[in-house]
């Protein structure tokens, strides 16, 4: 029931209440959607921005010291971490608390682990719920950050406003950051670890192929900046970078077309899971599985079959 979280609770920032809500959401407590449907209500306060690019580029680092800086000028930031999934518990294996010592006590700070859990995008299904949450309780600033997995980044686009693609000189150059889908959907770069031997370079590279993209002059240019996040090096421009971003999506009306366009897709996921969950019935599964042996025998195909069931 929805009773069992205290919305005025999560109002009010109560942080055992958020965790208990996250945890709620995340296992599809019956009377979630109820739930979530009352916090909805009290969101859109939240900035989101999404942290995302390969394996050890130094994200939570990075993660680390954006919500330092932001604590510095007082506002409070919700950090969404997600996880591969471990195979064997489900739940999520990297635990980036450990590498955000820095703010993890800090009470205008709250992190929160999610297992990916097969998602397709590397982003757990539940995430965009777990950061309604956040927005509700008052947080500023939500912070995804997301496993680093090539393609499945491509996810992060759908629940931020604003998407750093963090790379490092042995990314290797921007050809394969193209390859990988991040081009398209990074808001701008950070060559972090910049310190090192070919990070001019890479940036030349990446800067080089931004500039084949279709533009105009009123298009947003996405640029690459650099950084040492373990040093606490560029963090400021990379949050002046975040602030020219989001002036521009406010100034040119882009704000509003990119969470509509969000918003969408979100329905058409809600509804395409509810389909699913309501298809698959105990009358079609057993149906289903009588038809196997006709299929294996190839007396039946799996499109006939999957016809049958979308009449049945």
């Amino acid at each position: 029931m929805t009773n069992t979280i205290d919305i005025q609770k999560i109002l009010s920032g109560d942080r055992r209440s958020v965790a208990r809500a996250i945890t709620f959401v995340e296992n599809d407590t019956p009377g979630a959607e109820l739930f979530l449907s009352d916090v909805y209500r009290h969101t859109g306060k939240a900035y989101r921005i999404g942290i995302t690019g390969p394996p050890g580029a130094g994200k939570s680092t990075m993660t680390n010291k954006l919500a330092k800086h932001y604590r510095s000028i007082g506002l409070k930031v919700g950090i969404i971490a997600v996880d591969p999934t471990s195979p064997f518990t489900g739940g999520a294996l990297l635990g980036d608390r450990v590498r955000m010592n820095e703010v993890e006590m800090d009470e205008g700070v709250f992190i929160r682990s999610m297992a990916s859990r097969g998602s397709l995008g590397g982003l757990s299904k539940k995430t965009r719920e777990a950061a309604d949450i956040l927005d509700a309780a008052g947080f500023n600033i939500v912070l995804f950050e997301t496993v680093g997995v090539g393609q499945s980044e491509l996810d992060i686009a759908g629940a931020a406003d604003t998407t750093v693609v963090v790379l490092v000189p042995e990314s290797g150059d921007g050809i394969q950051a193209m390859k990988a889908g991040l081009m398209e959907i990074a808001d701008f770069f950070v060559m972090n670890k910049s310190d090192r031997p070919g990070a001019d370079q890479a940036v030349m590279s990446i800067k080089m192929i931004l500039g084949f993209r279709p533009h105009d002059e009123h298009s947003w240019m996405a640029d690459v900046v650099k950084s040492t996040a373990s040093e606490g090096i560029g963090i400021d421009t990379i949050v002046a970078e975040v602030t020219r971003h989001q002036e521009y999506l406010t100034k040119t009306g882009e704000f509003e077309k990119r969470r509509s366009a969000q918003m969408k897709a979100r329905i058409e996921e809600i509804v395409s899971d509810k389909f699913i969950v309501t298809f698959w019935n105990s009358d079609r599964k057993q149906h289903l599985e009588r038809l196997i042996s006709q299929i294996m025998y190839r007396t039946r195909t799996p499109y006939d079959v999957a016809e049958e069931l979308l009449k049945k």
